[in-house]
């Protein structure tokens, strides 16, 4: 089977929805015509001028990268910095570049669950759960159609808690409705008082899901006029958020557990605070810049944190409740490469998947 770009970009969504991205993201189509025919693709942390030259060599008409090349508008494309010179080079050389970033940093298998395991972490949870990103469908069905509307709603994404499917409410009770000279009712006559045994629905949902999700209900539904209410709720997702904290299997002394993040992520250097004499069981991560999480990972009884981008006066809350590891952002994420390669392995079994062999680290250690 032949894929299209537009293919390989819907499989990636489902599995991280450019709805959970940050405001300030850009995790999208950066180039290429989503009708083209995916000849190879190729797994980076970034897109550079480096990557889009290796796509070439390698037979590769899309990079799907961590990192968007472009996260501001450009008004040029004149070769006068990285950024444009990688676009220009890609759409010269019919390259797309595809990024999926806070979106894959939010989702409970994405970038931190990666590094969870990379550090062999269990029990894991996200540290710090969204909120408002979650709604609730009441709707009323004649009992006869409650399995097909069910079904329906289910099948459009409905009724997912963690890892349970197929949650709902339903409670019974009577509906009544007239109808008017110009319907056409399921059940009852028109001008005359009807009163029909119904069972409420109430289910869960993404929010972003919300037109497909009534767009499900009007089709399985059958009345003529169907009466639902949409609430948004301020339910933490518990499988949508920054970061993520787990457990080790056995606790290790500070020290033993430092030479083991440093041996398990590769890592040349990890700048810590001080040690604060306490076996380290739970691990609190957050790949990238995430210090904001930090209180998060005290509150969690974490204790240490493993993050990047940590800023000198930064440290100093760590105030001997925590240990704050600074691993670098590239090395927080360059596994994240291998984890896109493992999603799309799982789907395009017959394109040619590669990850980069480039290193993208712009910071180098004497």
């Amino acid at each position: 089977m032949v894929y299209t770009i537009r293919e390989v970009v819907s499989f990636l969504d489902s599995i991280a929805p450019p709805a959970y991205q940050e405001s300030y993201d850009n995790a999208q189509l950066i180039t290429g015509d989503p009708n083209t025919k995916v000849k190879g693709i190729l797994c980076s942390l970034d897109a550079t001028e480096a990557v889009v030259d290796e796509a070439i060599s390698l037979g590769c008409n899309l990079i799907v990268a961590h990192h968007p090349i472009v996260f501001k508008g450009l008004k040029s494309f004149t070769g006068k910095n990285y950024v444009e010179r990688t676009i220009i080079k890609a759409i010269k050389n019919d390259i797309g570049i595809f990024a999926i970033h806070t979106n894959l940093d939010h989702v409970a298998h994405g970038v931190n669950k990666k590094i969870a395991d990379k550090i062999g972490l269990k029990n894991t949870k996200i540290l710090s759960p969204k909120k408002g990103i979650l709604n609730k469908l009441s709707t009323f069905v004649p009992s006869a159609a409650v399995e097909q509307v069910m079904t329906a709603l289910f099948d459009a994404g409905a009724g997912k808690i963690g890892d349970y499917s197929g949650c709902s409410f339903m409670s019974e009770g009577s509906g009544t409705f007239t109808p008017s000279e110009k319907a056409n009712p399921t059940i009852g006559k028109r001008n005359k008082p009807e009163k029909a045994l119904e069972t409420k629905i109430e289910v869960m949902f993404p929010s972003f899901l919300e037109s497909q999700i009534i767009t499900a209900l009007k089709n399985a539904h059958p009345y003529e006029e169907v009466a639902y209410y949409i609430h948004q709720l301020e339910n933490e997702n518990q499988e949508v958020g920054a970061g993520m904290v787990g457990e080790l299997s056995t606790a290790l002394d500070e020290k033993d557990f430092l030479a083991h993040l440093k041996s398990s992520m590769n890592l040349q250097v990890i700048k810590h605070t001080t040690l604060i004499n306490k076996p380290i069981k739970k691990v609190a991560i957050c790949g990238g810049a995430g210090i904001f999480l930090l209180n998060a990972a005290k509150k969690s009884r974490a204790e240490i944190f493993i993050t990047a981008d940590v800023k000198y006066h930064e440290f100093f809350d760590a105030d001997n409740q925590i240990v704050i590891c600074d691993i670098g952002h590239y090395e927080s994420e360059i596994f994240t490469k291998e984890l896109l390669l493992e999603l799309l392995s799982q789907k395009f079994t017959n394109i040619a998947l590669y990850f980069t062999k480039i290193v993208t680290n712009p910071i180098t250690y004497l």
